[in-house]
């Protein structure tokens, strides 16, 4: 029996045999770099630092469980993304990963872009003062309400992603007299080498208008001939977590075979080519991420090569980051409940938080490491399963890891790695309340988003 069938859930009297988890660290106490925000660190006592304040300082003044967002770490990889790919391409930050005001703001001053795929996202970027020039408009589903505030703000792009689409922002940009921008995205038949939920560029799924069969061809000769809009390139994204630049290979060489198509059939070369995001993080000391200037590199010669074999001139170049700009900069602070060790299985770790703040390893089966932070230990390691506080056997937050075996309630641990998708995913399941988003920078930290009340939850129940 497979174990999605299990009637109680995937991972329910989930058990690891003998020999299936990897060997303890030689150290439990060390921090590995390519996991944690650049600024983490150990003081003196053995207490985990970020941006030089101690986590137990953080869990005095705003409580657990917290998001703890390096400020320093998130503007240096901002950076380190736009200065790879240069003024010749654009970086747009993929507001889906996590999307506050303040960090609208730091991409404005880092001179990235910011995509949306909601109201509310959009909402939130023009709030912050982005321009809204440099705003791409994402999604599967718009709403007319959506799409009408989009170009009445006068965003960059809208991606369309159906032909019922083409109509619907076609008809709109031209009731308000305007001519909006826009990229047709396309499946083009990559299934990227990552899990099948949030794999995106096969056929059988929700995204875009497939290459195969002639439907993306057709739906640029309906742009084309829409008045309300200006088509200006290809949108594709071929999956999420992606280490293998293999993929991306394949994915630009149909795009650009699209493009071909279009200039012999219409006389036009469009002018960019957007290559959507999906590259990976570290999550663990396993994987092995590549660096921004190489995933530059790598793009660039990448189509560059596939548009001089088809005697095109090589098209302005947009791509997506969000995970790989956000995820490493945050971790979630927890403090330790209820400790049941199972003899000859594992022990649970009880957290004060759990799949409300972190679904993704119910979710996707994600993996994450973890790390006792308010102190060291000489201890041995214990295999352990830190799970969340809801009521589902699911509500697991890192399946299988090793933690000091002296562990206790009270004290702290922390989960890294966290600042992609985990607040942006978050619930109230159970009444929880959500937690709050802490960014520190240089020995100071502030609320960039606030805790939940108990009173937000009740001003909402109307009944």
């Amino acid at each position: 029996m497979s174990r999605s069938a299990h009637p109680a859930g995937p991972r329910h009297a989930d058990v690891l045999p003998e020999g299936h988890y990897s060997a303890p660290p030689a150290d439990l106490n060390a921090l590995d770099p390519k996991v944690w925000a650049q600024t983490v660190t150990r003081d003196e006592d053995g207490v985990v630092t970020v941006g030089g304040i101690p986590v137990t300082r953080l869990a005095e003044e705003y409580g657990t469980p917290a998001y703890v967002l390096d400020e320093a770490d998130f503007r240096s990889r901002a950076r380190a993304w736009r200065t790879a790919f240069g003024a010749e391409a654009d970086v747009f930050y993929a507001g889906k990963a996590f999307l506050s005001r303040a960090v609208v703001r730091w991409l404005d001053e880092e001179g990235l872009n910011v995509d949306v795929c909601s109201g509310g996202e959009l909402a939130t970027a023009l709030s912050a003062g982005m321009p809204a020039d440099r705003i791409a408009f994402h999604g599967n589903n718009k709403s007319v309400d959506e799409i009408t505030r989009a170009v009445e703000a006068g965003v960059g792009h809208i991606v369309l992603d159906s032909f019922q689409e083409i109509v619907r922002v076609a008809h709109i940009a031209q009731s308000l007299g305007k001519r909006q921008k826009v990229l047709i995205r396309i499946t083009v038949g990559v299934e990227a080498h990552t899990h099948e939920f949030i794999a995106t560029a096969h056929e059988d799924q929700k995204f875009g208008i497939p290459l195969a069969g002639g439907q993306a061809a057709e739906a640029v000769r309906r742009a084309l001939q829409l008045d309300g809009l200006e088509l200006v390139g290809i949108h594709s994204h071929i999956g999420s977590q992606i280490f293998d630049m293999s993929g991306f290979e394949v994915a630009a060489h149909r795009v650009v075979s699209l493009l071909k198509a279009v200039r012999d059939e219409h006389g036009v070369e469009l002018p960019e080519i957007d290559l959507g995001g999906g590259l990976g993080i570290a999550y663990t000391s396993d994987d092995d991420p590549r660096e921004p200037h190489e995933i530059a590199k790598a793009l660039t010669e990448i189509v560059t090569r596939e548009c001089e074999a088809a005697k095109l001139r090589t098209p302005r170049i947009s791509v997506e980051p969000g995970r790989a700009i956000v995820g490493p900069t945050a971790f979630t602070l927890y403090e330790v409940g209820t400790i049941k060790p199972l003899d000859g299985l594992r022990t649970y770790v009880s957290v004060d938080g759990g799949m409300s703040d972190n679904i993704r390893t119910a979710l996707y089966d994600a993996e994450y490491s973890v790390a006792l932070v308010s102190r060291t230990s000489d201890a041995e390691p214990m295999l352990a399963r830190v799970v969340g506080k809801h009521c589902e056997s699911g509500d697991i937050v890192v399946k299988d890891a090793f933690l000091p075996a002296d562990l206790a309630p009270g004290d702290l641990i922390a989960v890294p790695a966290t600042g992609a998708y985990c607040r942006s995913m978050a619930s109230n399941y159970n009444h929880v309340l959500r937690p709050p988003v802490v960014a520190v920078d240089g020995g100071e930290a502030r609320v960039i988003v606030r805790r939940e009340t108990e009173e937000d939850l009740l001003r909402l129940d109307v009944g």
